[in-house]
């Protein structure tokens, strides 16, 4: 333990005790290219899209990622997690010679992955206040493992506008109305579903981790109360010019590394999840 970073003055072990945390089970990492997945538009985004001759994916952000867990048949202890991302899609949209216009728009993905979550029986309570907090559905699921998903926003690498009337534009079965309302939100007006004379396709890579937690109790050792050593400082508005003194020299900005991790690991093709 490092014990400048935690102020410990005299440093040593004091004693064991017994906290309260989430332990990881089972974890595994993914790389997804998602190719020609559709994007929903607003009414406005998709009457521009409609007069398109070209589209470019400028950038692509998640909003959120649903999952859900359920046990293995006959395989105790292993678990199935369902995932389904949302993305926000931004698009330049060409119409003619002029400039492209901005349009967004919603794309999702569903991916399903098989982790050891171990077992428990126990029912867990809570005294934390939660309004309308009891949920039968939740409250049989309390001692299942819980799933954390860490993703960085998409890289984007492709779109495309195709008519209607051609044989590659199949009708899906997407639910307009199984869009969770805070999704929704994020854009201007309400995405819609048909009518459209022309639909935007786009490919995007992700990089997520997925794992299975339980809280547990773990006796681990003690060495001091983590007290900080550093004073707080703030900027004044009598001299902001003292503020900006102590601001370190960008000096990466103006000399990007020569080698990024991401080009580390394009020949990395091991750690993938199991579906």
């Amino acid at each position: 333990m490092n014990e400048k970073a935690c102020g410990t003055g005299n440093g040593g072990f004091k004693e064991a005790v017994c906290i309260h945390t989430d332990k990881v089970y089972d974890s595994c990492r993914d790389k997804d290219c998602l190719e020609n997945i559709r994007v929903y538009l607003t009414a406005d985004g998709q009457c521009v899209v409609d007069r398109a001759i070209n589209v470019k994916c400028t950038k692509a952000e998640i909003i959120w990622v649903f999952s859900d867990i359920e046990p293995v048949p006959f395989n105790r202890g292993f678990y199935s997690v369902d995932l389904k991302y949302f993305f926000k899609i931004t698009l330049a949209v060409f119409t003619g010679l002029s400039r492209p216009t901005e349009v967004e728009g919603l794309a999702t993905f569903d991916k399903k992955v098989i982790l050891f979550g171990s077992e428990g029986n126990a029912k867990v309570f809570a005294s934390k206040y939660k309004q309308d907090a009891f949920d039968p559905q939740m409250w049989k699921k309390t001692n299942m493992p819980s799933a954390v998903v860490e993703v960085v926003d998409p890289i984007a690498l492709g779109a495309k506008v195709l008519d209607v009337k051609d044989d590659c534009c199949c009708d899906d079965d997407f639910d307009l109305a199984s869009v969770p309302e805070s999704v929704s939100r994020v854009f201007d007006d309400n995405l819609i579903l048909g009518g459209e004379q022309k639909r935007v396709f786009v490919s995007i890579g992700i990089f997520s981790i997925i794992r299975l937690e339980r809280r547990v109790m773990l006796l681990i050792p003690a060495y001091d109360f983590c007290i900080p050593q550093k004073e707080c400082v703030g900027a004044t508005d009598d001299n902001p010019c003292d503020l900006f003194d102590r601001i370190s020299f960008p000096v990466d900005e103006f000399f990007p590394p020569e080698r990024s991790s991401f080009e580390d690991d394009l020949d990395d093709t091991n750690g993938g999840c199991g579906c």
